[in-house]
């Protein structure tokens, strides 16, 4: 196992990428305000499972295949550019004046979240990058731990305080709806908002050249 020094250090400097809002807190905050808080927590789930296949990508060493296939690292960050696009053209149409009701879309809209949420995740090459560019500087080869192993618990430690910091920007939404709940008008906004926010995300990834 590596050394307890080195340990503290990955937790901290996970911590601060971890709680810096990024696009998976902002994606799960906007799943909330667009389809309540379960669908919310429901997307962090998902982000949270999805994350485990860039864990195990990551410790295969799978995602060097990005850095030696330039043209599949591009296809794969257009294809989730485009379907957070589509999700946030879904999200932006999606109900009629008067049908949306943040606090009891159900169980359909959650899983709904959650397999959305699942393939946004594994469809994001920059996850692959990061971990691919993170862990490795924690990694001790020496130690009792084999490589592949380190990278799988340093891996399952980062996914977690990620989600743990996605579950924080869920609650933070979710009170901004509590709040706003009773206007109609205002549900309407929040909505649009939401699906507004994966356009934009979308539209984000897209065009990043790295």
């Amino acid at each position: 196992m590596p050394s307890a020094d080195l340990i503290l250090a990955f937790l901290a400097t996970a911590a601060i990428f971890a709680f810096i809002p990024g696009p998976a807190m902002l994606y799960a905050a906007a799943q909330t305000m667009a389809r309540g808080r379960r669908s919310g927590f429901m997307a962090a789930l998902g982000i949270h499972i999805g994350g485990y296949v860039h864990v195990v990508a990551a410790a295969a060493g799978l995602s060097f295949l990005f850095h030696a296939v330039p043209w599949l690292y591009m296809a794969v960050k257009l294809a989730g550019a485009a379907y957070l696009v589509w999700l946030g053209i879904s999200m932006f149409r999606g109900r009629k004046q008067g049908d949306f009701n943040p606090s009891g879309m159900g169980q359909k809209s959650g899983r709904r979240a959650f397999v959305e949420s699942v393939a946004v995740e594994v469809l994001n090459p920059k996850t692959a990058i990061f971990f691919m560019a993170f862990l490795p500087q924690f990694i001790d080869a020496s130690a009792t731990f084999p490589v592949w192993l380190q990278f799988l618990i340093f891996g399952i430690l980062v996914n977690t305080m990620f989600t743990v910091a996605d579950i924080v920007g869920v609650v933070l939404a979710g009170l901004l709806i509590g709040r706003l709940q009773r206007s109609s008008r205002a549900q309407r906004l929040m909505r649009r908002a939401g699906g507004a926010v994966l356009v934009g995300l979308g539209v984000h990834i897209a065009l990043q050249r790295s």
